[in-house]
């Protein structure tokens, strides 16, 4: 047996690298010194000058860190490169002050590293919707109830806004933040239903909701004649896959009434997005759609505090993208907002496992939310809500602890 016994420290969070330093018995002033010293961060940084990744090399080794580039950068041989800086939160944030002096439009980058650093080191506490503030101290569980004849995990059984009522009512019971309602099915290759077929499904319903329920609900759809309906009847969250990219006058929408949004990323419509699931770089595809749909959010006047970001699992994705995707979620939490990600039965967990019935792929499920959680994401659509308010819960004790 060795001496020393070296041992591997995890330490995921800030607070995670401060108790280990108090168990130790380090001083206040050590702790703040070097607890940003016991975290790396890779950021990456796309299509910069050469100029611009030279200077950001040299200060990152100036630091005791790094920065990677292509070859052909440091001879100014190619065009641009991207860059990945490469160093503990402390060296990176001593390079966003260094970059205040710097030419080439370098100084720009210092608020945006600041913001990432801020972003990545706490969560959002709450996310606001027309009607309340919902706490995130936990997970919250949205319960998906459909209201189609063509969903691919119910059958259309909740068509009859009674049966749906009951439906909600369980979920409610049994843990839900918030009911999801939904007129049209999302499920790769279905057909569009017109807005009049979309709103005498769901209307009814949600009315009968928000007369009986506590808990949120929210309306999915990109439609923003369904959506205004839905929020006079008692929604107030809007739940779009289209991330304001489907209806032009839905982000104006969602801005005058206050309600939270849900913003997705996806690639095409329904009923093709299965087409073309290839990428060159998947989650760069995914964080630059979703800054395009916040920038759409935000230039019509929708506050950052309404809004959750979901990266869209089964949508324009193949059963690759799905897990890398979920394996890489922790990178959108740069974004500084909710995440939301909905993995409940879809197909990807059927194809890894050998399960065509949706109904057997809870522990599927069960596996992908707990992930999620433990990457940063406070929002869970799930078609299961008891087991997975546990699941949720118990990862996010973990990842507390």
């Amino acid at each position: 047996m060795g001496r020393f016994l070296p041992r591997l420290l995890v330490l995921p969070t800030p607070d995670n690298a401060v108790h280990e330093l108090r168990r130790i018995g380090v001083d206040s002033y050590g702790i703040v010194e070097m607890a940003p010293k016991m975290r790396t961060i890779s950021i990456l940084l796309s299509s910069l000058e050469c100029r611009q990744a030279n200077i950001l090399k040299q200060e990152m080794l100036s630091l005791g860190g790094d920065a990677a580039v292509a070859r052909g950068t440091v001879a100014c041989s190619i065009d641009r490169t991207d860059c990945v800086l490469i160093g503990t939160v402390k060296q990176v944030t001593r390079l966003s002050r260094k970059l205040k002096a710097q030419p080439f439009g370098l100084s720009e980058l210092t608020g945006e590293l600041d913001s990432l650093l801020v972003h990545v080191a706490s969560s959002p506490s709450t996310w606001q919707t027309s009607r309340r503030s919902l706490s995130l101290q936990r997970p919250l569980i949205m319960g998906i109830l459909n209201i189609t004849p063509d969903s691919f995990s119910d059958n259309g059984l909740c068509l009859d806004p009674g049966l749906a009522l009951e439906k909600a009512i369980q979920m409610e019971a049994e843990g839900a933040d918030i009911i999801d309602v939904g007129g049209e099915s999302t499920r790769p290759g279905a057909a569009p239903v017109s807005p009049d077929e979309e709103m005498n499904r769901v209307i009814p319903v949600i009315e009968r909701l928000a007369g009986t329920l506590k808990c949120a609900i929210s309306v999915d759809t990109w439609k923003s004649s369904v959506a205004d309906r839905a929020l006079l009847a008692g929604a107030e969250i809007i739940n779009d896959i289209s991330g304001f990219n489907f209806d032009p006058q839905m982000a104006g929408l969602a801005a005058s009434s206050g309600a939270g949004v849900v913003l997705m990323h996806t690639r095409g419509r329904p009923e093709t997005m299965q087409l073309n699931t290839g990428y060159d770089d998947l989650m760069a595809e995914i964080a630059a759609g979703l800054r395009t749909s916040l920038a759409k959010a935000r230039e019509a006047g929708v506050l950052d505090s309404c809004i959750a970001v979901d990266p869209g699992i089964g949508f324009g994705k193949n059963t690759a993208g799905n897990l890398e995707l979920i394996r890489r979620l922790a990178e959108l939490t740069s974004l500084g907002l909710p995440i939301l990600t909905g993995p409940s039965r879809k197909s990807f967990i059927g194809e890894v496992l050998g399960r065509t019935q949706t109904e057997d792929r809870i522990f599927g499920t069960a596996a992908a939310v707990a992930l999620s959680v433990s990457h940063g994401v406070s929002i869970l659509r799930v078609h299961d809500v008891r087991a997975m308010r546990d699941v949720a819960d118990m990862a996010h004790a973990v990842m507390q602890s």
